[in-house]
């Protein structure tokens, strides 16, 4: 039982919870999930199971495409619907050509410092375990990439404009939302999160938790998406134990399948196919 899932993960639970009820409902320990949402976000989380766990830094996650929803006129000290109000203002001025004209700015490579509620580490400890004991730290600005930002909904009297982002790991929505705030002249947080794909994963062919099933696992070899070679049992018992292979020569990163079953990853090195993960 080896392979991914698209699931669609409602509000209110973490991205743990769910990896939690997969393990429940296939019966199987081994479960991980290729980026967090917060409890409050909603969509795509792709979660891996059984020896898809080893393939989660190989499989394409990128790009990242989100529908967020800007509460302007309100800043929170997790920049987010959940946190303490740390500063208001009146925001029933802000027109949506003035959004618009805004947004340019945030397109491309671009510097963002992470917040507080984040799961990055400073000095041994999460980020997120000082923000609960109310201490704050001095983060360095990483360079994040956007490749699209488009106002969807505009705001109305301030409230509640709504932005499609589509960016590169790394990027957090919720900053993202306060630095657009703060390039108006307004507090601002993100009010609500929807991850809408990650990669090829698109929420639109997500499956609810009730759905999972072992029927709804992706191979994992298509979940790759690389070039595939079909080798015999006597190869594919070969790679399993280290050995190279001869073959076709392509180059690059290849899948090796026996049987519809993913044996190992391989590359071309010094004209042999050289197993560089291998799977039982």
């Amino acid at each position: 039982m080896d392979g991914f899932l698209n699931i669609h993960k409602p509000a209110g639970m973490t991205s743990h919870d769910v990896v939690a009820r997969v393990r429940r409902n296939l019966k199987i320990k081994r479960v991980g999930h290729a980026g967090t949402l917060d409890p409050d976000a909603t969509g795509v989380l792709v979660v891996a199971v059984g020896q898809a766990t080893r393939l989660l830094p190989h499989i394409p996650l990128e790009p990242k495409v989100y529908l967020a929803t800007i509460g302007f006129g309100t800043a929170t000290d997790t920049e987010d619907a959940s946190g303490q109000v740390t500063a208001q203002a009146d925001a029933s001025g802000l027109t949506p050509e003035a959004l618009v004209a805004a947004l340019p700015r945030f397109v491309g490579e671009i510097q963002q410092v992470p917040p507080m509620v984040s799961a990055l580490h400073h000095n041994g400890q999460r980020l997120y375990d000082l923000a609960r004991q109310g201490i704050t730290v001095e983060r360095e600005a990483r360079t994040i990439t956007i490749q699209a930002l488009d106002l969807i909904t505009p705001p109305l009297l301030g409230a509640g404009g709504a932005i499609r982002v589509t960016c590169g790991g790394g990027t957090y929505i919720r900053t993202l939302c306060k630095d657009i705030g703060e390039a108006l002249g307004l507090p601002a947080h993100m009010a609500t999160l929807v991850r809408e794909a990650v990669g090829p994963y698109n929420l639109s062919e997500a499956i609810g938790l009730d759905a999972i099933t072992e029927a709804k696992l992706l191979p994992m070899h298509e979940a790759l998406g690389w070039p595939t070679l079909r080798v015999s049992d006597h190869e594919a018992a070969e790679l399993r134990l280290g050995r190279t292979m001869e073959g076709p020569t392509s180059g690059g990163e290849c899948v090796a399948l026996h049987q519809e079953r993913l044996v190992a990853l391989v590359r071309w090195e010094s004209g042999h196919w050289q197993p560089f993960k291998v799977f039982s």
